[in-house]
C-alpha cells in the first residue's frame, strides 16, 4: 500500500482530504515536523485560508527547507498549491519559492464575484500524467479568493473574471487550486494520478 504524507498545516481540509485518500486505498501518515516526512513516497499540502498564516505555521512546524529540499513528488491544494510559488500579495508574504510567479487577488467585476466559490471548469493547457482520464472541460469545486497567474508551469486553466492557473506542474512539484477532495470523479482521478504516476 503507497504511504503518503499528508501535512498538517492547520487547514480545514485536512480531514476530507485523508478520507478521500483512503478511499483510494492510500495508507495516509499525518506529518507536523520534518521527521515525519522520512520514507514517504509521496506528500500532499493541503490548505485553506491565509497565505501569511499557512506559511507562518510552517516556519514554526519546520516544514519550509524540508518542503524546499524534498526529493518525492509534492502536491498543493488550494493554499498548499499558492504556497509552492515565489510569493503571495495576501500579507505580501514570501513563500516556498517551488514555482516562479507571485499569487495574486481575483479582481470581482460586473457578475464576478470573489471569493470565487462553486463548480468551474478546467481548461487543458498543456499535457501533464495528472490530468490522464481526465475529460476536456472537466468541472472541479473551487473556494479562494487568491490565484495564481498563468505561467509555463500551468496545466490546467480556469476562467473566472479572467484565466487563473487552476492546475500546475513542474518536474516533481505539482499543484490544484480547487479542491479535489469535493470534486467528485475528477478530484479523484487526480489524486490517483499523483499518486500512482511519476511526474514528467
Amino acid at each position: 500500500m503507497t504511504e503518503v504524507a499528508l501535512i498538517d498545516a492547520g487547514g480545514a481540509n485536512l480531514g476530507s482530504v485523508r478520507y478521500a485518500l483512503e478511499r483510494l486505498g492510500v495508507q495516509v501518515r499525518l506529518v507536523r515536523d520534518a521527521q515525519g516526512l522520512e520514507g514517504v513516497s509521496r506528500v500532499i499540502l493541503p490548505g485553506v485560508g491565509a497565505a501569511p498564516h499557512g506559511m507562518a505555521r510552517l516556519h514554526a512546524q519546520g516544514l519550509v527547507e524540508p518542503l524546499r529540499n524534498l526529493q518525492v513528488p509534492l502536491l498543493g491544494i488550494c493554499l498548499g498549491m499558492q504556497l509552492l510559488f515565489d510569493g503571495s500579495e495576501e500579507g505580501h508574504v514570501e513563500c516556498l519559492g517551488l514555482l516562479p510567479g507571485v499569487v495574486r487577488h481575483l479582481r470581482p467585476a460586473t457578475g464576478i464575484r470573489v471569493p470565487h466559490m462553486g463548480w468551474n471548469r478546467l481548461l487543458p493547457l498543456r499535457e501533464s500524467p495528472l490530468l490522464a482520464g481526465v475529460p476536456a472541460r472537466a468541472s472541479a469545486y473551487f473556494v479562494h479568493s487568491y490565484a495564481a497567474p498563468l505561467g509555463e508551469d500551468t496545466v490546467a486553466a480556469c476562467d473566472h473574471g479572467g484565466l487563473f492557473a487552476a492546475v500546475v506542474q513542474r518536474g516533481r512539484h505539482s499543484g490544484a487550486q480547487f479542491h479535489p477532495e469535493r470534486s467528485a470523479d475528477t478530484g479523484a482521478r487526480i489524486l490517483r494520478n499523483f499518486i500512482e504516476n511519476e511526474p514528467t
